[in-house]
């Protein structure tokens, strides 16, 4: 399977397009909680925001909505399409993440997880993230208890001074 990863281009005529096929990997992947395009579209109009977007072919099959404020990113959104899943697509779109990162000097990276998706939580060790705060009953659902919430981080300047 041949991938491409690369950062949106928001003035690109089919970006449009582009984000409406993030949305509805959105609806298919967080059904009770998916950002629609509306929302994407808002919060790409900011400049700290950016996407990367993962194809195959044409075909939109992940992405990685993310934050950069000064010294520290923040994931917002990140997904893989349910058939593309399982397939590597998350790590390849992790370290093209971390390369714009780092090259831009960014310390850290911190993102939020529920703390029942275990299959993300790992996926989030494997890459070096470590759970630093813990929002207790943060997802509230109706007739089901509430969940909490794991704030993790990357710590790129730790990861630099381990492997140099």
């Amino acid at each position: 399977m041949v991938l491409t990863i690369e950062l949106l281009n928001k003035h690109l005529f089919k970006a449009q397009s582009i984000i409406q096929a993030v949305a509805d990997i959105e609806a298919l992947i967080q059904p009770q909680d998916a950002w629609s395009y509306q929302i994407l579209v808002d919060l790409l109009e900011q400049d700290s925001i950016d996407l990367l977007v993962v194809y195959q072919s044409d075909a939109v099959v992940g992405y990685c909505l993310y934050q950069m404020m000064f010294e520290q990113a923040e994931i917002l959104r990140i997904g893989t399409h349910p058939n593309y899943q399982r397939q590597g697509i998350a790590s390849k779109l992790f370290a093209r993440l971390n390369q714009q990162l780092q090259a831009l000097t960014v310390e850290s990276l911190l993102l939020e997880v529920r703390a029942d998706n275990l299959p993300a939580i790992a996926l989030y060790e494997q890459q070096g993230f470590e759970t630093i705060h813990q929002r207790k009953g943060y997802y509230k659902t109706a007739h089901k208890p509430a969940i909490d919430a794991l704030i993790m981080q990357l710590n790129y300047k730790n990861k630099a001074d381990r492997s140099g």
